[in-house]
């Protein structure tokens, strides 16, 4: 027996949504949508210090009008401390998660740099020093390969012991970190096919890693291009980047369409049912063009 298609979207409600957040939702929209399968809604509200009230209705609100239908209800990670204290005290007893007390000024004046920042040295790893009251909790890595296959972006390759060195999965101030969210509400959804921008590429390495220490099943991935400004900058919610029109919802999807490389109908779509309908239809990931960042014109974002 074949299984489900279960895909989903999972913006961050710290601004309206602007045109690279659309391209993400699309792109997943149409995948699960193509392959008669669910999509989840899921608002990632963990971190509440850089929320702005009401985006997350107003995020909500912007996906009905431009036609976007879910299934279920929408999914709040502020309700899922419980779940997500649950994972990490399991790696603590293991022996996989550990107290960590440096600050950032204190590891970027010893830590070697590399691609994502500082590496952690593993200073408190062995540490019998005293902790501070407030302390971050990070994962033990190992040196080892960790190799997925993205189905845009091809093989990625990732060294996390080396690359990052052991990564934060709980906050100095208490929130869980994206990646140990991400994973633990992955798996109790059973999202089997994960859709969305390329600036999430690397962390797919450190996800598969969580996946297998916390025994999740592992789904697959298809990082859709980034639409940035003609500096290079990535369009986000963060620099206030306008957000989409909504009195003009089939010209935005049309756009984002044409963005992900998707054929275009000859003629304008009469409404957005006929819109939905042409794009499921010519719907195909082969067609995505595979650069990580595309730019994109004022008048698109």
């Amino acid at each position: 027996m074949a299984t489900t298609y279960r895909g989903r979207f999972a913006p961050s409600p710290t601004g309206p949504l602007h045109f690279g957040s659309l391209v993400a939702a699309l792109g997943s929209y149409l995948d699960a949508r193509s392959h008669q399968g669910e999509w989840l809604l899921r608002m990632e509200d963990l971190d509440r210090t850089r929320e702005i009230k009401g985006a997350a209705d107003r995020i909500l609100l912007t996906l009905d009008e431009f036609g976007f239908t879910w299934d279920g209800p929408v999914v709040y990670q502020s309700q899922r401390t419980e779940a997500y204290e649950a994972a990490l005290q399991t790696l603590i007893r293991k022996g996989l998660a550990y107290r960590c007390s440096c600050s950032r000024k204190e590891i970027a004046q010893i830590a070697q740099r590399g691609k994502e920042g500082p590496i952690y040295p593993g200073t408190c790893r062995n540490s019998l020093k005293k902790y501070r009251d407030t302390h971050s909790i990070r994962l033990l890595t190992r040196h080892e390969e960790i190799i997925c296959t993205d189905q845009v972006q091809g093989p990625i390759q990732q060294n996390p012991g080396r690359e990052l060195g052991d990564f934060i999965i709980r906050r100095s101030d208490g929130f869980h970190a994206y990646q140990l969210a991400v994973v633990v509400d992955d798996g109790w959804q059973g999202i089997n096919q994960v859709v969305r921008g390329a600036d999430l590429l690397m962390s797919t390495p450190r996800q598969r890693y969580l996946q297998q220490l916390l025994s999740l099943p592992k789904p697959d991935y298809a990082h859709l291009p980034l639409a940035v400004d003609t500096q290079g900058r990535k369009l986000s919610k963060q620099y206030r980047d306008a957000p989409v029109d909504s009195r003009r919802p089939l010209d935005s999807l049309l756009q984002a369409l044409a963005f992900l490389g998707q054929p275009l109908p000859t003629e304008k779509p009469d409404d957005l049912s006929e819109f939905w309908t042409w794009a499921i239809e010519h719907w195909s990931l082969k067609k995505i063009p595979a650069q990580r960042q595309i730019p994109v014109s004022p008048a698109n974002q």
